[in-house]
């Protein structure tokens, strides 16, 4: 059996203890780095051997897991921090297992995303999309920023400390009112939330940072949304009310049909009860 598990993102203390169960009775541990996961090891006191799975061997070191899988072995997969597999190594070994009918499992904990969302005081009930790592060049960044206004709502992205000051430097001149949150260090002795526009953080953290930083952006309504669309809404809430139908259940279908936030439905359809 593959496991498939999440290890805290700063404090060592989040770890769960089905995590710590599975890493004393596997025969091995996959980790993307031995020396960090030997730290979560030493503190409760786990000696199962460990080998290195990570980015520059993942192919490699995919086909020894398997090897080890399909003779009985049970193996963990684990990141330094978080879920393998997202924006970390561990899908190549996962999506191989999958495709080799493998018995496999993942055991949730800890997540940076959802931690920063909550946080960062912006969560709605439209969700949100994690985007991984900011890209690098200008170019490319205004580009996934003209996509993320076209479908609108909550975007979460990691950065690191080094480039933050210029990732929020180039968002701020994209979208300098809207609102977002930093993240930085969390679960950590001097973790950090700072709330803002873009423009105010950008200002806020105008040099280098410090530590592992995770980003939440509000992107607002999709563009492109406006009179007629609130024009269909309203029309379609109107017909709803004379079905029927409580405000409630009016305002779930209309937020159901026309993709919209519950919030906004029940704006809309609040609008044509008073009306």
């Amino acid at each position: 059996m593959l496991y498939v598990c999440a290890t805290p993102i700063g404090n060592l203390d989040d770890v769960t203890a089905r995590v710590l169960a599975t890493l004393r009775a596997v025969e091995l541990i996959a980790a993307e780095d031995t020396r960090r996961t030997r730290k979560l090891l030493a503190r409760y006191d786990i000696h199962t051997p460990t080998t290195s799975l990570f980015a520059h061997n993942e192919a490699e070191k995919t086909a020894y897991v398997l090897e080890r899988l399909r003779a009985g072995s049970d193996v963990a997969l684990v990141t330094d921090a978080g879920m393998p597999g997202v924006s970390d190594p561990g899908s190549r070994l996962v999506a191989a297992a999958a495709a080799a009918g493998l018995p496999l499992t993942v055991l949730p904990g800890a997540s940076a995303p959802v931690t920063a969302v909550v946080a960062s005081g912006l969560a709605a009930d439209g969700g949100f999309r994690f985007v991984g790592y900011l890209p690098r060049r200008a170019t490319d960044l205004r580009g996934v920023w003209e996509s993320w206004r076209r479908c609108g709502g909550l975007v979460v992205a990691f950065e690191t400390g080094p480039r933050l000051a210029r990732s929020l430097a180039r968002l701020a001149t994209l979208g300098p009112e809207s609102p977002a949150a930093v993240c930085r260090e969390l679960t950590k002795v001097h973790e950090e939330i700072a709330r803002g526009t873009l423009a105010e953080l950008a200002q806020r953290f105008a040099v280098a940072a410090r530590g592992e930083i995770t980003l939440v952006i509000d992107t607002g309504r999709p563009a492109g949304v406006g009179e007629v669309c609130d024009e269909r809404a309203r029309t379609a809430a109107a017909a709803l009310r004379r079905s029927g139908l409580s405000r409630r259940d009016a305002a779930a279908a209309l937020a159901l049909c026309l993709e919209l936030r519950r919030s906004e439905a029940k704006r809309i359809v609040d609008g044509a009860w008073l009306g």
